[in-house]
């Protein structure tokens, strides 16, 4: 009887058998269970959303969204700094930080690794769910623009950090020569990018608004997620129609008044949040791992590891008035909003304060895995692609969607007029409104600042190859000459 491997929980979902020839995309094998058990157990409507869970809870991880997503999308910034302690290199977090990463540095593999056994998942569910027939149709539907989705998200951060990469498809079969040179050989980048538009496109026919989805489904994709991300896909290719027409799809949001609420436990899915990284997984009690901890503030009266601290360039960046400051970044012998003290002594000057979980006014208690939520998409972002579609393309409201984020923070109107100016003011935007929000060192490399801004901040850019990350050492050793290095690495 066939097998494929599978734990009872589906929480983790194995991409491969353990004989295949590449298993750098894959997720190791916990249990077997023949397929026609599975097709029989999980036959219905549970079932069904197990295998799309099983994708929500790989972003859980520490790599996938703690500890090396930081090193890669903050650290490298001009936003961050290492932090921590002088003699703690958090493995490389200091090669992050000092752009020196090379195609050996954790970061660069759990990255990549992370996204890969996410979308095994996705694969897996994509695999199983049109084979499900006792489960509701309309269920099955949803799920599957859900996992489309989640595809979509993943190969976008792996597209932005590697360039092309392979596009895992399907469940490849261990014997397919086919199947094995699908996982090793990379794609163009613009392949990655069409792909994912057409999964995006799936999921913005499948999926409901999140109006549709009862309070106890909230955070799972939506229409509006969808549209989102395609949108912030074609702003990442200058397809400026393309980012007008997405953008302005995503109906049914607006912006939540207090801008500092949005990352505390009240703020979640709120009226302004499109997508976020639900801290619990297919275990109920199961929270993002050290997200919470590895940015905490270090030494005396401290909470945590003391990384990804901002940095004096962000700090001093801002406009007088600019609520955002204070709400992105907590300051040595401050009073925080929930009454604590942070000590002046502790060990760096910074912390990020969207990281932050009170434990007297939210529930953090001290755990590894914390139950707060990561916001993904937020409609800010999308009224400053359109600004930004607006001013590139020439044609459409600039000023109209940028104020509405500059007020919110308590700013005036923009004084900018004139393309080149209002590009400088939209950029600025972006950087004090997504801050630490995994955004900065992908704006910088896209609209090509990175040269100019790294040089500001004491740090080398060398162009034509800082525009990418590494692809790791052991995946490039098991493609044995069917993938080849990023340049310069």
């Amino acid at each position: 009887m066939k097998k494929i491997f599978i734990p009872i929980t589906l929480v983790a979902v194995a991409l491969l058998s353990s004989n295949c020839s590449n298993d750098f995309i894959e997720v190791a094998p916990t249990e077997n269970i023949a397929e026609a058990d599975l097709l029989t157990i999980y036959n219905n409507n549970e079932g069904a959303k197990s295998f799309v869970t099983a994708i929500y809870s790989n972003a859980l991880s520490f790599s996938a969204s703690s500890f090396s997503w930081n090193g890669l999308t903050s650290m490298t910034s001009d936003d961050a700094d290492k932090g921590s302690d002088p003699g703690d290199s958090g493995t490389d977090k200091d090669k992050c930080d000092a752009l020196t990463l090379d195609a050996t540095s954790l970061s660069v593999q759990e990255v990549f690794e992370t996204n890969y056994q996410g979308i095994s998942k996705a694969n897996i569910a994509l695999n199983y769910l049109p084979r499900l027939d006792k489960a509701d149709a309309a269920v099955v539907a949803r799920l599957t623009g859900e996992a489309k989705f989640l595809r979509a998200l993943m190969y976008f951060n792996l597209v932005r950090c590697y360039g092309g990469v392979p596009i895992v498809d399907h469940v490849p079969v261990p014997s397919s020569a086919e199947d094995t040179d699908m996982t090793l050989i990379r794609k163009s980048k613009d392949e990655v990018y069409k792909f994912i538009e057409t999964d995006l496109l799936a999921a913005i026919a499948a999926l409901p608004e999140k109006s549709g989805y009862a309070i106890s489904d909230l955070g799972r994709a939506t229409k509006g997620a969808a549209h989102a991300l395609l949108a912030k896909v074609y702003l990442y290719q200058g397809n400026w129609q393309g980012v007008k027409d997405q953008s302005t799809a995503v109906t049914g949001y607006n912006l939540v008044t207090d801008y500092a609420s949005i990352w505390r436990e009240v703020g979640e899915d709120s009226v302004e949040s499109i997508f976020e990284i639900r801290g619990y997984g297919g275990n109920p009690s199961q929270g993002i791992e050290g997200y919470m901890v590895s940015q905490g503030a270090r030494g005396t009266s401290g909470w945590g590891w003391g990384f990804n601290t901002p940095s004096a360039s962000l700090a001093n960046s801002y406009e007088a008035g600019d609520v955002r400051r204070d709400a992105t970044i907590i300051f040595a012998g401050e009073t925080m909003w929930d009454g604590r003290v942070v000590s002046p002594l502790v060990a760096n000057p910074r912390y990020n304060e969207k990281a932050y979980v009170s434990n007297t006014k939210e529930t953090f208690n001290g755990d590894w895995e914390t139950t707060k939520n990561i916001r993904v998409l937020r409609y800010a972002e999308v009224l400053l692609m359109q600004a930004e579609a607006a001013n590139e393309s020439g044609t459409g409201d600039v000023t109209g969607p940028l104020n509405r984020v500059r007020n919110r923070a308590g700013l005036a109107n923009t004084t900018a007029t004139g393309q080149v100016a209002l590009r400088v003011a939209i950029r600025a935007e972006r950087r004090h409104e997504l801050a630490f929000e995994h955004d900065r060192w992908f704006d910088i490399v896209r609209t090509g600042q990175a040269k100019s801004v790294m040089a500001a901040d004491g740090k080398t850019f060398v162009e034509g190859k800082h525009e990418l990350f590494p692809i790791p050492q052991k995946f490039i050793t098991q493609a044995n000459g069917k993938a080849t290095q990023n340049p310069g690495y």
